[in-house]
């Protein structure tokens, strides 16, 4: 079996990045939402263009995206950022739906976990997945994270009924 190398993405990654993204986001959330909803979602956060802002500005509240890469093609992205000194959040991970279960997701989230905890002093690693995700609610709960409580997802209304459940660890 190959292995993924993972790297800083950079702005020649965006392509593949809005790729991955989008095939993740059918993947996972189709029996969740309704076709709509994903288009809008993928299209308002996942487009080429703001994922290449996403890449060349970072900051302590984004650290840019770390990308998993195999033979040359983007098979999984990871993002976050800090919500305050000591604690940080994993806002993006998604890979790609055909290597699930290979340890992909798990080397980008140790790799990214590494970034917050030793640059920018993170003392708790914080993440929100869909209400309903039967594939991050496992992946999480299996690396340490508890659910601690349930919130509105991020950028949306109580019309949308998308339901983040918010689980934290100590890193």
């Amino acid at each position: 079996m190959k292995t993924a190398s993972i790297r800083k993405a950079n702005k020649n990654d965006a392509k593949g990045i809005a790729d991955v993204l989008a095939k993740s986001q059918w993947f996972t959330y189709t029996k969740l939402y309704s076709e709509v909803y994903i288009q809008k979602l993928i299209d308002q956060y996942y487009n080429v263009q703001r994922i290449e802002q996403e890449i060349v500005f970072i900051s302590d509240e984004w650290h840019g995206y770390f990308i998993a890469e195999m033979d040359g093609k983007i098979v999984g992205a990871i993002g976050g950022g800090m919500n305050n000194d000591t604690s940080g959040e994993v806002y993006v991970l998604y890979l790609d739906p055909t290597l699930r279960g290979q340890g992909i997701g798990t080397r980008l989230l140790d790799f990214f976990t590494k970034i917050q905890k030793y640059t920018y002093g993170a003392q708790q690693q914080w993440v929100s997945v869909a209400k309903g995700n039967d594939y991050g609610i496992p992946f999480y709960e299996a690396r340490g994270f508890i659910f601690q409580h349930e919130e509105l997802a991020y950028g949306t209304i109580e019309e949308d009924q998308d339901i983040s459940l918010k689980y934290r660890r100590d890193i």
